[in-house]
């Protein structure tokens, strides 16, 4: 008996110090290798985020690997469709064949952005690409001159939003600047906006300018301001 006791220590000692332990696997990959199911019967709950990791499975290997909770929600809240820009001067309005009659699309460059990549915006036609379907929050707003007119604007003019889908051009929304007839003076409230959620397909452009606007000055359009966001909210 005292010969199979001496043995079996014997075989233990020559087991290496660190060695990878297998379940269902021949070739473990790891320290403690399992190949299938883990049940944990009982798990204590956390009261809060602070001191504490998340454990996360690489997808490619199935290693297990311990997170900050921090690099999970700021993952969650990064929106790369995010796109903000502003136009304070050298305003000139862009005619092509395909925008909806009367419809010019403000000059609009990548480098104005505030926010968002560069990627997203089109230098060339001056157009904000969609990224990847879904509901998208916009907005548009435009000052001609000052934002007052001491008179009537002709042909009704506004601010129009356009969506171009495989060729076709589609005035998605616009809104008219305002004027009133007042009993000395006639006024043309020359400044406007549109903030809506519009429903896009990825590859579609879209594009921001005037509509109605062939009679304004080119003088005052040098010294408008225009600007828009525009961002996803939904699939």
């Amino acid at each position: 008996m005292k010969t199979k006791i001496y043995s079996l220590i014997l075989a233990c000692a020559t087991l290496p110090l660190f060695s990878q332990v297998g379940i269902n696997t021949a070739t473990p990959t790891a320290t403690l290798d399992i190949n299938g199911t883990l049940v944990v019967r009982d798990t204590p709950m956390a009261t809060a985020l602070p001191g504490y990791q998340l454990l996360a499975s690489n997808i490619g290997s199935a290693e297990v690997f311990a997170m900050d909770p921090q690099l999970v929600i700021g993952a969650s809240n990064t929106n790369t469709s995010v796109y903000v820009a502003k136009k304070t001067a050298g305003i000139s309005l862009l005619s092509l064949g395909l925008f909806p009659s009367g419809f010019r699309a403000v000059n609009f460059l990548a480098a104005e952005r505030t926010l968002g990549s560069a990627a997203l915006f089109n230098d060339t036609d001056n157009t904000y690409t969609i990224p990847s379907t879904g509901l998208y929050a916009v907005g548009f707003s435009f000052r001609y001159g000052t934002g007052l007119q001491a008179s009537i604007l002709a042909n009704n003019p506004g601010i129009g939003i356009v969506r171009t889908r495989a060729g076709v051009a589609t005035t998605i929304d616009s809104r008219a600047f305002s004027g009133a007839n007042l009993i000395l003076l006639s006024l043309t409230i020359s400044e406007s906006s549109l903030s809506s959620v519009y429903s896009f397909q990825a590859g579609d452009k879209v594009s921001f300018g005037l509509v109605g606007s062939t009679a304004l000055d080119v003088g005052l359009l040098g010294s408008s301001v225009a600007s828009f966001s525009i961002y996803k909210v939904s699939n």
